[in-house]
């Protein structure tokens, strides 16, 4: 909030010594807005509490205020000590410079995408067999193509490391693997990247085994925003947040891959140089950008 709003930890006394004036801000009919309902009490008494805090209408906030309530939580946003500890650990045993490369071919993405791929290994294919269950079936015929063509299959590491090759990104590269546990069919990727670091690497077996799921994934953010690079294989949560801190470092170099691009190009028969070069020109303005394609308005052309 620096800039914008004087922020201290106490209240001089001729304040702290009242009773705040309290306004209601509880969940209510309609829209709630902060300059309607806050702003006339707060001028009237200097000195007042809301609670509790609500979503309000931000879109007649003017930019100055978008921008700092946005800069103020990626500002804010931290590790705990004893994992930032543990994240710098890992970031200081990986190979420089390197790529952060967020890839997702889990067993229970595969099945959440409803997505048929051949040419898997029968354990990968039974481990998808395993998380689907009965509920959700995959597509299949013309329906499944429909399917693929919109971007929903995951790309599988060869895939991955194929797009990769379009992008000129050289073999020798060093990529640290930003995945969850039980990456499938990884070896499509490190047979032709053979430079690729995963976390279960470099952490203590005792570690690796006694960490929570969010825990790891937590190192595979700290490790993404302060990577050289920053690619990712889905548009998910954890990428929009990597790809919008890294903005706000000044740090780009950020690309997703497209599944869409990939999946209607493959269904057009091409393959080979005649695929690799049609990929580039796909991703050609987003890789030069580099700045990712889930940035929030509030800082990437506005400066406090």
């Amino acid at each position: 909030m620096n800039g914008f709003v004087k922020v201290v930890k106490e209240l001089p006394p001729e304040i702290s010594l009242k009773e705040p004036y309290r306004v209601d801000c509880s969940k209510r009919k309609g829209q709630f807005d902060y300059i309607e309902s806050v702003l006339p009490s707060l001028l009237k008494y200097h000195y007042i509490s809301i609670t509790p805090a609500m979503s309000q209408r931000r879109d007649r906030y003017p930019k100055y205020a978008k921008a700092a309530l946005c800069q103020a939580c990626y500002s804010a946003l931290r590790l705990t000590e004893s994992l930032e500890k543990k994240a710098n650990e890992l970031l200081e045993a990986i190979p420089k410079p390197f790529l952060s490369l967020h890839l997702r071919f889990e067993p229970d993405m595969v099945s959440y995408s409803q997505c048929q791929y051949s040419g898997l290994s029968s354990t990968s294919m039974k481990a998808i067999q395993a998380a689907r269950g009965d509920d959700r079936k995959p597509w299949t015929g013309e329906a499944a193509q429909i399917w693929r063509n919109r971007g929903k299959c995951p790309l599988t590491p060869n895939e991955t490391a194929f797009i990769l090759q379009a992008l000129s990104i050289p073999t020798s590269t060093n990529i640290y693997l930003a995945a969850g546990d039980g990456l499938m069919e990884i070896e499509g990727l490190t047979s032709i990247y053979t430079n690729v670091v995963a976390k279960s690497a470099i952490l203590s077996s005792e570690d690796f085994g006694t960490m929570h799921g969010n825990t790891k994934a937590a190192l595979d953010y700290h490790l993404s925003i302060n990577s050289d690079s920053y690619m990712a294989t889905y548009f998910g949560n954890m990428d929009k947040m990597v790809a919008a801190m890294r903005a706000f470092k000044g740090l780009y170099k950020t690309l997703f891959l497209s599944r869409r691009a990939f999946a209607n190009l493959t269904s057009q028969g091409l393959e080979g140089k005649p695929l690799m070069e049609a990929l580039w020109k796909v991703h050609k303005d987003d890789f030069i950008m580099g700045r990712g394609s889930a940035l929030s308005d509030c800082f990437c052309e506005f400066k406090l």
